[in-house]
């Protein structure tokens, strides 16, 4: 076998690893995933996540909720855009992008490191609920905060800004694969957030690690009624308890 050969078969190899990946079912539906999900938090997940060699799927600090009390759990629906001074076709392209966003999706938007733009504002959001998303996380800016927050859908973000996106970016891809803060993003993917951030789940283990999780989130309502006891420390760890 030739060098150029195998250097066509590890390139092969890569691409199948990178792009796309067919999408299972869930052994229950998308909606009573998110639901469930939503009953947990992001530590719980992360937890878990930790349990499968998982341990770099918390997407950046700098990427938070709106508002406190904010939790999101959804089907990764993907964007991505760049820097790019240019306008045209940009609207057309957006309009296919959420006339194709499923139900039970977070649109989760990778801005290619561009900080001076508004890539979500009010308009956005009024498609996405009526197209049944579940929310939003950005890695980059949001704008008419007032009228984000009058609609009660969930946006995670990492700053403020009046800018909108036309002239300053546009998008170039969508449902598909994209990277923030290094941690890939398959379209399909759960994605969960609440007051401590996001979590990305791989969709091949997003249903056990829901089980465990909620195993874990009961276990933990033991523990603590232990510590409410007034028993030690050592005590609760000799119990199988944790702190």
């Amino acid at each position: 076998m030739s060098d150029q050969q195998k250097s066509k078969m590890n390139l092969e190899k890569l691409t199948r690893m990178r792009e796309c990946k067919p999408l299972a079912p869930f052994p229950i539906s998308d909606l009573a995933l998110c639901e469930r999900y939503e009953k947990l938090y992001t530590g719980a997940i992360n937890d878990v996540l930790r349990e499968f060699c998982l341990v770099d799927q918390a997407l950046p600090p700098e990427i938070h909720p709106l508002r406190d009390e904010m939790k999101i759990c959804g089907i990764a629906y993907t964007i991505r855009s760049s820097k790019d001074p240019l306008i045209s076709g940009e609207m057309d392209t957006r309009a296919k992008m959420l006339d194709e966003m499923p139900r039970n999706c977070i649109c989760v938007w990778d801005t290619g490191g561009e900080t001076e733009a508004a890539h979500w504002g009010e308009i956005m959001t009024a498609a996405s609920v009526v197209r049944g998303a579940r929310g939003a996380v950005i890695d980059g800016g949001l704008r008419d905060t007032k009228q984000v927050l009058a609609q009660g859908f969930p946006v995670f973000h990492k700053y403020r800004t009046s800018n909108g996106t036309l002239s300053r970016c546009r998008i170039i891809a969508y449902n598909v694969p994209i990277k923030i803060g290094g941690i890939l993003i398959y379209p399909g993917d759960v994605l969960f957030g609440d007051i401590d951030g996001v979590v990305v789940v791989p969709r091949a283990v997003a249903y056990e690690v829901l089980t465990r999780a909620e195993e874990i989130y009961c276990n933990e309502t033991e523990i603590r009624a232990w510590v409410d006891s007034g028993m030690s420390a050592v005590e609760v760890v000799k119990k199988g308890g944790y702190f």
